[in-house]
């Protein structure tokens, strides 16, 4: 039976449609490189920074597509007259979809299961096909990307028998997962990322030195006013509050009366 092998186009595309941040894209790249021939295709392992060309090749492809609707970013993943490889070509959006969710579950070891959803994938997919030929490609799908489906209890779930309208905890294959070398990637770039902070923590105490516990510095004097200053001034304000409240502004009316000989 044949077993997908990713490329660099597939990795580029989690990268995208994953949101992973600019600074651990390489080391999305390093770890995926690292299991080499059971997920990658054995061109791209032979060198790393050949491989990471490529990938950011295919990545600024992507982003070129840009963003058009709610299933633009899976249907760009085939730009270019790509073929189908698992699905039938009218199902090409389902292969894509499924290669990223077993992607996520490779680097998210720690992930047990993905809930999804089959009976609605068709249109939010944009896919147009009869839908006894749609659940004859999911099938397709499981079987080639090493994946097994189980029902919300846990249990096995054989797909052949139809789709349902229900979620189903979609994961690796314990075969496949034997196969896949290493720990956890996030938990391993977790750990990466504190020791760098405790390294930053001790070299900014080296230089600039640490505050005993408990010890604050102290507040500023803020000088008094005297209380005779503070009940002038609320005076002065009140006065000229009232005045300019009351007083009209220009010339009184009888002294204009009196020029005009009123």
């Amino acid at each position: 039976m044949y077993k997908y092998i990713y490329n660099a186009r597939d990795i580029a595309a989690y990268i995208k449609y994953f949101s992973v941040p600019q600074y651990m894209e390489v080391s999305y790249m390093q770890y995926i490189f690292n299991i080499g021939t059971p997920v990658m295709a054995a061109p791209l392992c032979k060198d790393f920074e050949k491989f990471k060309n490529e990938v950011y090749r295919e990545l600024y492809l992507l982003w070129a597509n840009g963003f058009e609707d709610e299933k633009s970013d899976v249907a760009n993943m085939t730009v270019g007259g790509y073929r189908a490889i698992i699905c039938d070509q009218e199902c090409i959006n389902l292969e894509s979809y499924m290669k990223l969710i077993t992607l996520h579950l490779i680097f998210t070891r720690s992930l047990p299961y993905v809930n999804l959803n089959f009976a609605g994938m068709p249109l939010s997919l944009g896919i147009d096909c009869d839908y006894a030929i749609f659940e004859e490609n999911v099938v397709k799908c499981i079987e080639a990307l090493n994946l097994q489906s189980k029902d919300r209890f846990g249990k096995d779930f054989d797909l052949t028998k139809g789709v349902p309208d229900e979620l189903l905890q979609i994961s690796l294959t314990d075969e496949f997962k034997a196969v896949l070398k290493g720990s956890d990637f996030r938990e391993s770039v977790r750990q990466q990322q504190n020791d760098k902070m405790s390294e930053f923590r001790e070299k900014s105490l080296k230089v600039f030195g640490s505050i005993p516990f408990g010890k604050k510095k102290a507040n500023p004097v803020v000088p008094s006013v005297p209380e005779v200053v503070v009940r002038r001034s609320l005076g002065e304000r009140a006065n000229r509050s009232t005045t300019s409240r009351n007083q009209p502004k220009g010339a009184p009316l009888e002294d204009i009366r009196h020029k005009d000989g009123k």
